[in-house]
């Protein structure tokens, strides 16, 4: 009897945990964020954490990060909220906008802080720095932070001209750009860009159709 009435109040531990967690408004959790939510002693936490990922109710996305399975989906949003201040931009920016056909396989962003990558799961997360005077250009949009069309563009081929980065200029599909926006943020980069955005106004308004 003992044992089974042990079984059933850990069973409501991990219902009541799982409730509030698809409660709370971030897509992600910290240590500090269980404490917070079941007050309880870290310690404790720490087993009825890992018994729930051992279950797969729950998902570690690196050490003392975890999400619900259904919030992977978000990975890109926690990326921009676990390393702030930070914008979606580079090859990811470039093709959630169609500028590019294929999808990178990391996330790319553009922060203030230092350069580092991270894996978050099995998706590998690229944050390079921007000086203060290039960090603009960005919208809110669907929870994330993400770089214009125009400044993403303009974002990797600064980073090609550091050496730090590569872009295909006749692989691009430029169309519906603003030609206003991309011309007023090209003034405020180095012009070490200036032959990149030459290579680019030269594809201006050309779609790129890949040969298979």
């Amino acid at each position: 009897m003992v044992g089974h009435r042990r079984n059933f109040e850990k069973m409501n531990i991990k219902a009541e945990f799982l409730e509030k967690l698809k409660q709370f408004e971030k897509k992600y959790l910290t240590l500090a964020d269980f404490e917070k939510l079941l007050e309880r002693e870290r310690r404790s936490l720490r087993v009825l954490i890992h018994r729930l990922v051992k279950a797969g109710f729950l998902n570690q996305l690196k050490p003392g990060v975890y999400i619900l399975p259904e919030n992977r989906a978000y990975l890109d949003k926690i990326a921009n909220q676990l390393y702030y201040p930070s914008y979606l931009s580079f090859v990811s920016a470039l093709a959630r906008w169609g500028i590019i056909g294929q999808m990178p396989y990391s996330l790319t962003f553009a922060t203030l802080k230092k350069s580092k990558k991270m894996m978050l799961g099995q998706t590998e997360v690229v944050y390079s720095q921007l000086k203060p005077e290039l960090f603009f250009g960005y919208k809110l949009e669907g929870g994330i932070n993400i770089a214009y069309p125009e400044k993403a563009l303009l974002d990797q081929v600064y980073l090609a001209s550091l050496g730090k980065g590569f872009i295909d200029y006749e692989e691009l599909t430029l169309i519906d750009l603003d030609k206003k926006r991309f011309n007023d943020y090209v003034k405020r980069f180095p012009k070490r860009i200036r032959r990149g955005v030459k290579e680019i106004k030269k594809q201006w308004g050309q779609v790129f159709v890949g040969v298979k």
